[in-house]
């Protein structure tokens, strides 16, 4: 990345890693004095992120963090560095580019430093069609049907009611309000559980620690859509699988922490539940000799139940800045107590 200064505006060629210097985009991005905006992503797409909220943001001046770098007054990250949050001593947000902010609770955050969440930002639509398709997979038998299709046998199987399936959704915010909705559109009987109440819901909502038991023995499927948090780790174990209907499956798309994984295997094996769709690990990817990829009752996808979609993710932030700017509220700020 380079930068030069053109009729008192700064002018910075941003390239994707491998290209040529022919690649380059010049982008005209603001009056010295402009807020300054640094981009952090673990994964090595800062630069790309950083091209496209420059076009998107042309009154900021927008950079990809190297060491020694000057303070800046907004951080757009995903999984930083303790040396990146601690050269930023300036902050007035911090952006995560992502739902999930369970990788900034590890480190040591500026206090008084608002951290705002990805509010959907394309993410609804994907988590409802991935978990509608898990649930109908597993309701209308897709699993046994392939199995026999590979033996060549013709053997349809008596049809399922779906008020024998009800689902449970552990997780009730954006993303969960919204695979409630198109699952019961489908003809499921959907409940919840949050942590909090907060007012009406279309469908029963538990809350709070007192009801979770009640809510997992009301259901046989059962989504976690959940915040990973010191009190949410683990929340899918051995209690709660043996608190399922029987034959229950598990359909996990938040965190690999909210997973007792031997618990699932034994429940597995001892009859109580029927399988489990998996889209998140503790450790991603998982080696290819892991015995989950072979196991006949779970199916295992890599972390794409709900990606974001840079595009969308770049307007709400852009607009959210320019909120912030002008001393409005904004939504999307995590509580840094709960962790979400």
């Amino acid at each position: 990345m380079r930068e030069r200064r053109h009729e008192g505006y700064r002018v910075k060629t941003v390239r994707s890693a491998g290209s040529s210097p022919a690649d380059g985009r010049k982008i005209r991005l603001c009056a010295p004095n402009a807020m300054n905006v640094t981009c952090f992503f673990a994964e090595g797409t800062a630069p790309v992120w950083a091209a496209d909220l420059a076009a998107a943001l042309p009154e900021a001046s927008v950079r990809v963090w190297e060491e020694g770098d000057p303070p800046s007054d907004y951080a757009v990250v995903w999984k930083p560095s303790q040396r990146f949050i601690d050269a930023q001593t300036a902050l007035k947000a911090i952006f995560n580019a992502g739902a999930g902010v369970d990788a900034l609770a590890s480190l040591g955050l500026p206090k008084n430093v608002p951290v705002i969440r990805l509010e959907d930002a394309g993410m609804a639509e994907q988590m409802c069609e991935y978990v509608l398709h898990a649930v109908l997979h597993h309701y209308r038998e897709f699993d046994v049907y392939a199995a026999q299709a590979q033996k060549r046998l013709w053997a349809p199987r008596p049809p399922r009611t779906k008020a024998d399936y009800p689902v449970g959704i552990l997780g009730y915010g954006v993303l969960g309000q919204a695979v409630a909705q198109a699952l019961t559109s489908a003809g499921f009987d959907v409940v919840a559980w949050m942590r909090t109440p907060r007012g009406e819901a279309p469908i029963r909502v538990y809350a709070g620690d007192d009801s979770r038991d009640e809510f997992f023995r009301a259901v046989r499927i059962l989504v976690c859509l959940l915040p990973l948090t010191p009190s949410t780790r683990r929340i899918l174990n051995a209690a709660a699988f043996d608190a399922l209907r029987p034959g229950g499956y598990v359909i996990n798309v938040a965190r690999g922490g909210h997973l007792d994984l031997d618990a699932l295997i034994a429940a597995l094996e001892n009859g109580q539940l029927a399988g489990a769709t998996l889209d998140v690990f503790d450790d991603e990817p998982i080696p290819a000799d892991h015995p989950l990829w072979e196991h006949p009752k779970i199916r295992v996808t890599p972390h794409i139940s709900a990606t974001t979609l840079r595009r969308e993710a770049i307007k709400q932030i852009v607009d959210k800045l320019r909120a912030l700017e002008s001393g409005k509220a904004v939504t999307g700020v995590i509580a840094t107590d709960r962790g979400y």
